[in-house]
């Protein structure tokens, strides 16, 4: 048996020899003792002190694992989550959407044996109902020379538009038809 063991051993046997003569000069004082109630509800009194000490300890797991465990994480709000949404699923040039764009540049790097990582996608409130949506990609060349693109959307919920707010965002995000401008002259 180990140190450990040895311990553990030493002090049950300690602990089980300290509550078992407690228990015998109990009851023989409650024998020698006159007035039987007093000690007699004393250890009743014991036992109630123990069993609430228990049942407020467990109201306050109980409190505290509702509260705190079974709701997720507040790391994006409904309207984050919406815009994120939004410009992972707009059309993208070449591709189904900037996602599966995103998604098919990494998986052709990785095919060529390139190293290539896409970050997280993190969004910010700009204002009003306009979210900014960032992805960083970072491709290395095939000299071994790491590039780092910053891809940055604006979301705009109400209108359920996004534009390209960044040069790299631009070549993957097709033009509005509705945004360009007549080439004659004003008058």
């Amino acid at each position: 048996m180990n140190d450990a063991g040895k311990i553990i051993t030493v002090w049950v046997t300690a602990s089980i020899m300290t509550v078992l003569p407690r228990r015998a000069s109990t009851q023989s004082m409650a024998e020698d003792s006159p007035d039987t109630k007093s000690s007699s509800s004393s250890p009743v009194v014991i036992r109630l002190i123990r069993l609430t000490v228990i049942l407020v300890l467990l109201l306050g797991v109980g409190y505290y694992s509702w509260n705190q465990l079974s709701s997720s994480p507040p790391t994006q709000d409904q309207r984050e989550a919406e815009a994120l949404a939004l410009v992972q699923s707009s059309r993208a040039i070449g591709s189904g959407t900037i996602m599966d764009a995103m998604n098919q540049h990494v998986r052709s790097m990785k095919e060529r044996g390139q190293g290539v990582r896409l970050g997280e996608w993190r969004v910010k409130h700009v204002e009003g109902d306009v979210y900014e949506i960032r992805v960083q990609l970072r491709d290395q060349s095939v000299r071994g020379q790491w590039f780092e693109r910053e891809f940055i959307w604006h979301a705009h919920i109400k209108l359920k538009k996004v534009n390209a707010a960044s040069l790299p965002a631009d070549g993957v995000t097709p033009k509005d038809p509705d945004a360009e401008q007549p080439t004659g002259p004003l008058s």
